[in-house]
């Protein structure tokens, strides 16, 4: 028990999470005004994304997925596949099927050093020229927004869509470690 000439401990302050609004709650008109703009901005920010994504297909004939594997390549001559995962915030085996894949169409190629269990990824000559002929940004116009964000808009921003993941009450979060590109495919 602290006495009363004991100075108060120093404690971290906890970053506030916005509240979330009791489910029986019915919101105002201007909530809802405000809803529905959110949402616009939503769509603007979705349409943008596929509309880039579709605009590295017809000029590269790769995925937006595959063109930031190939910047991130390019960005880090010699990247493992372990590295890549983490530039690319994808699951480990995602990004091992996208050097499957840029394998296959001749983009990257793979070197062993004398640790065989180690593999580098280089760009070939051809992924170069991909690199060379893609419409910027190469990691997708999201990821490159989010990186240019101040650290404190970034951060409310994070903690705005975690209190929006919740208010759905998605559980499924293995959305998370797949790329957006993935996600506009199926469209």
């Amino acid at each position: 028990m602290k006495k009363a000439n004991q100075p108060a401990t120093a404690t971290k302050p906890r970053p506030k999470r916005p509240r979330r609004a009791p489910a029986n709650r019915v919101p105002a008109a201007a909530e809802q005004e405000l809803a529905r703009e959110t949402l616009q901005k939503f769509r603007i920010v979705f349409n943008s994304v596929k509309s880039h994504f579709r605009a590295v297909e017809e000029q590269c004939g790769v995925t937006g997925a595959q063109l930031w594997a190939i910047a991130a390549i390019a960005a880090a001559d010699g990247i493992r596949v372990t590295e890549l995962a983490r530039a690319m915030s994808v699951h480990q085996s995602t990004a091992s099927n996208l050097v499957s894949d840029l394998e296959k169409k001749g983009l990257i190629h793979k070197e062993r050093g004398t640790d065989q269990r180690v593999v580098r990824i280089h760009l070939s000559k051809e992924g170069a020229a991909v690199a060379a002929r893609a419409p910027k940004p190469m990691i997708g116009l999201l990821p490159e927004a989010l990186e240019k964000l101040p650290k404190t808009a970034l951060e409310s921003l994070s903690a705005n869509l975690d209190l929006l993941i919740d208010t759905m009450r998605l559980k499924d979060r293995t959305a998370a470690k797949k790329p957006l590109s993935e996600v506009f495919e199926r469209d």
